[in-house]
């Protein structure tokens, strides 16, 4: 039952990986290495080193404890291995909440104290900034809750030689699927939802033809989009009455290269929403599913609320959006400066952010398509650039930036080492590190969110914002 949902290797692979973790894997009956954990890597496993000096990362163990280990991973430079059993804890290990803990790939770090794990995250930015020979002010911390926070979850299928469907998470670095009855980092109005999708998956006529199902909470409930690789009519009868009975939406995706989306049941419209809580109002921006959200709403509008603050407009600026999305920074920022240009490399995410921007009634906001990867935007006439990029960061936007000065940057990342090494360019060029936030976007994971601001006095000695002002220049 252990290989349920899991693709099995073919045989030669399986092979080569006993081949090289076999020596380091305890057999029956066979002692395991003790050691003491030294500290946390940046991934959040511990670290410690091996009779022979060789570094071991071992999974779920803390800073001083003494573990016994089994080796599941052997590199030239450094082992792979897990706990045995903890022979003495941390005063800072919990008991994880989840009955899936340590199977399911999505939560790494619930082990661990909740407040200790946002020190260890702050720790891990200040480390990966003063290798870059920076240093950082003193960093705010923007978090929320620990668990029924996130409002997107993407669940796998997969049925068994039976032809038993199967739903849950993967394991981490495998393929191999953890069925699960509910989540508890999820949105109460999603977690309610698994349950009934698994016994919805037992009355198809083809659950192997589901290629996995996404979750989105959104400002009307629940949204499911199932993923079919194929068109089934008889299934799709059985979506709808499933939707129907619970009121909720449910869009069918079909297909592989160029899928086509059906909103199967729609009770408020085929349109979704989600709400942006802000201090003076709340927005609602239009979306689509595959468009790029926050997953953690709250958090998400600590983040807005704080980059406004720390941005402090006057009225006067014009202000660049770079990798936009549908408007989450856009929009907030637009009724307190002269003018803001979104900049977002998906047509349909443009489209919809120029929509959001004219349902809302702010006029002055522009949307643009550019691949922001090869190109550097015109910056002559702006004072300030917003950047939210992907994993990969913004390097070359950076470079240009360094160049190009503007008077501030607002730079939030989801990948703090590419941060760092963008945030040095930018340091390079003239700019200085204002402020700076490690931001809890998902507890209980070692994934690290953080912003930053700075700012460059121009050649010129005064922001073009403030010489406009001066000259009775309005937007």
């Amino acid at each position: 039952m252990a290989m349920l949902g899991k693709r099995r290797p073919p045989r030669a692979a399986t092979s080569r990986v006993r081949r090289e973790s076999g020596a380091n894997t305890p057999r029956s009956g066979e002692a395991a290495d003790t050691l003491t954990i030294e500290r946390l890597a940046h991934d959040g496993r511990g670290v410690a080193r091996d009779p022979h000096g060789k570094t071991v990362f071992v999974d779920q163990a803390l800073p001083g404890e003494r573990v016994r280990i089994a080796v599941h991973r052997q590199r030239k430079r450094f082992d792979e291995a897990h706990v045995v059993e903890c022979l003495e804890p941390s005063p800072q290990r919990v008991t994880p909440p989840c009955a899936y803990y340590g199977r399911c790939g999505g939560c790494d770090l619930q082990h661990l104290a909740l407040e200790e794990q946002r020190t260890h995250k702050q720790r891990t930015l200040e480390e990966l900034f003063a290798r870059q020979g920076l240093g950082l002010p003193e960093v705010q911390r923007l978090a929320g809750e620990g668990l029924g926070y996130r409002r997107r979850a993407r669940l796998g299928v997969k049925c068994d030689a039976e032809g038993t469907p199967h739903l849950g998470f993967r394991a981490r670095g495998s393929e191999h699927l953890i069925d699960i009855d509910s989540c508890m980092v999820l949105e109460p109005v999603l977690a309610d939802l698994i349950a009934p999708l698994r016994e919805c998956l037992t009355t198809l006529e083809a659950p192997r033809r589901v290629g996995h199902i996404e979750l989105l909470a959104t400002a009307e409930g629940a949204c499911v989009v199932i993923r079919q690789l194929r068109d089934v009519p008889g299934d799709e009868t059985c979506w709808q009455r499933f939707a129907a009975e619970r009121d909720i939406t449910l869009i069918w995706q079909v297909g592989r290269e160029s899928p086509t989306r059906r909103w199967l049941h729609a009770p408020f419209g085929e349109t979704l929403h989600v709400t942006l809580a802000l201090d003076d109002t709340t927005l609602q921006l239009g979306c689509a599913p595959g468009d790029f959200l926050q997953i953690n709403a709250e958090v998400n509008a600590q983040l807005v609320r704080t980059a406004l603050h720390w941005l402090a407009p006057r009225g006067h600026e014009r202000v660049l959006d770079l990798f936009a999305g549908v408007g989450n920074f856009t929009l907030a920022l637009s009724p307190h400066v002269a003018a803001i240009s979104g900049i977002e490399g998906s047509p349909a995410m443009v489209e919809r952010l120029a929509d959001n921007a004219r349902r809302a009634g702010l006029h002055h906001v522009e949307a643009h398509q550019a691949d922001l990867t090869t190109r550097m935007p015109d910056v002559d006439d702006v004072d300030w650039a917003v950047l939210d990029p992907p994993r990969g960061g913004a390097e070359a936007l950076c470079r240009g930036l360094a160049e190009h000065p503007v008077e501030k940057v607002l730079y939030v990342s989801c990948d703090p080492a590419a941060l760092a090494r963008d945030t040095a360019h930018l340091v390079q060029g003239g700019y200085r590190i204002e402020r700076a936030a490690v931001v809890d976007m998902f507890p209980h994971t070692a994934h690290l969110e953080s912003m930053l601001l700075l700012t460059r006095e121009l050649s010129r000695g005064r922001s073009m914002s403030a010489e406009r002002e001066d000259h009775g220049q309005g937007p």
